[in-house]
């Protein structure tokens, strides 16, 4: 997605908890905005207590609005590839379940193209010793997740997140 206007493009990712995930890429230069929410699953506006029992199959991801002149979908993917394993199936780190799965929300048939030449690029590389399981499928709908998720470590104060 994108507002060509404004030049800020969409980019939808989930590596875990999004809690982390959302203050690694907030704090980028050419990131506009970030939001926690929900995406790939079974039914509209799930709740996080919805989400945490696996049966909604969402995941928890991060929408990124951003300016494509200043940072890049490229540079965007190879964050999200070195900030979390990308080879462990439906967990990330203590957290279990598959709303913790890696995942990349493609928003149009471009960022498919280069998800899916990154994802190859990074299993070629060797620097995972087991295959990357992230999917790559179309975002069909994001739903923000509650207020108190949006930007958990930084209000709080936070500097160390659970992916650096």
């Amino acid at each position: 997605m994108s507002d060509k206007k404004q030049n800020i493009e969409t980019a939808v990712f989930a590596a875990g908890c999004f809690w982390g995930v959302e203050e690694i890429f907030r704090t980028l230069k050419g990131v506009k905005e970030t939001k926690a929410g929900y995406s790939g699953g079974t039914i509209d506006n799930p709740t996080y207590e919805q989400v945490c029992t696996s049966a909604t199959n969402h995941a928890e991801a991060i929408q990124i609005k951003f300016n494509p002149t200043e940072i890049s979908y490229e540079k965007l993917l190879e964050i999200f590839w070195k900030n979390h394993n990308p080879t462990t199936l439906n967990s990330q780190g203590p957290d279990v379940g598959s709303q913790y799965r890696s995942v990349v929300f493609y928003t149009n048939e471009i960022q498919k193209k280069i998800a899916e030449k990154s994802k190859k690029e990074i299993d070629a590389s060797g620097k995972f010793k087991n295959p990357i399981v992230t999917e790559i499928v179309p975002l069909k709908k994001f739903f923000d997740a509650e207020e108190y998720h949006q930007k958990y470590y930084f209000k709080r104060g936070i500097t160390k997140t659970c992916h650096t």
